[in-house]
C-alpha cells in the first residue's frame, strides 16, 4: 500500500512539473525559463526537480514526445474502430480539436521549440507525426480516391495547421463555436473539389 501510494504521488508530481513547465515554455519560450522558474510554478524549489528530471531539455522532451505518441494512438483507435470515410475523417477531425484545445500550451511549445530537442528526440517525433499524416492522408484517400497522394498530403498538413491554430482562436472557455467553425473548415478542405477541377 505504502509502495502504491508513493508511486501515485511521484506520478503525479511529474505531471504537475510537466504542466508547470508547458505553461512556462509556452509564455516565455525555452531559454526564457530557469529550473528555479520551473520550480516556483510547481510549488518547489529549482533542484528538487532534479528527482524527477535529468533537467531542462529533459522536460522538453518528454512533453513534445508524449503529445506526438497520444495524437499517434488516438489516431490508431478511431481507424480501428470504423473503417475509412467521411465518418471516420470526421472523428478524426474532432479528436485533433479535442486535443488542441486540451493541450493549448503543448501545441504552443511545439510550433516553436521542435528544434531544441535532442536528435534521437526530434527523430521519434517526426516519425511520429510522418505516420500520422499518412494515416490521415489513407483516410482522405478512401473518400477521394480520384485525388493525388502529393495534392492529400498538402491537404492534410494544411489542415494541421489549422487546426493547431484553434487554441489561439478560441476565446471562450469552450471554445465551442470556434471548435465547430473549425471542424467544418477542416472537412471541406480535405474532400471538396478545387473550383478549376470540378467533378
Amino acid at each position: 500500500m505504502t509502495e502504491t501510494w508513493r508511486a501515485t504521488e511521484k506520478a503525479s508530481r511529474r505531471a504537475l512539473y510537466l504542466t508547470a513547465a508547458a505553461r512556462l515554455f509556452a509564455e516565455h519560450g525555452y531559454n526564457g525559463v530557469s529550473i528555479d522558474d520551473l520550480g516556483v510554478a510547481a510549488g518547489v524549489s529549482g533542484p528538487a526537480l532534479y528527482r524527477h528530471f535529468p533537467g531542462k531539455e529533459a522536460i522538453l522532451t518528454e512533453l513534445l514526445v508524449t503529445a506526438s505518441e497520444r495524437l499517434m494512438t488516438g489516431c490508431e483507435v478511431i481507424l480501428a474502430q470504423s473503417p475509412p470515410g467521411i465518418e471516420t475523417l470526421r472523428n478524426l477531425v474532432d479528436f485533433h480539436i479535442d486535443f488542441a484545445l486540451a493541450e493549448r500550451d503543448v501545441i504552443r511549445i511545439q510550433d516553436h521549440e521542435l528544434a531544441r530537442l535532442p536528435a534521437d528526440a526530434n527523430h521519434r517525433v517526426r516519425a511520429l507525426q510522418r505516420r500520422y499524416v499518412q494515416a490521415w492522408s489513407e483516410v482522405v484517400a478512401a473518400v477521394r480516391p480520384e485525388f493525388a497522394s502529393a495534392d492529400i498530403d498538402v491537404r492534410v498538413l494544411g489542415v494541421f495547421g489549422l487546426l493547431n491554430s484553434t487554441p489561439y482562436s478560441a476565446r471562450d472557455e469552450s471554445g465551442v463555436r470556434v471548435r465547430a467553425l473549425f471542424a467544418e473548415m477542416a472537412v471541406a478542405s480535405l474532400v471538396r473539389w478545387p473550383e478549376s477541377s470540378p467533378p
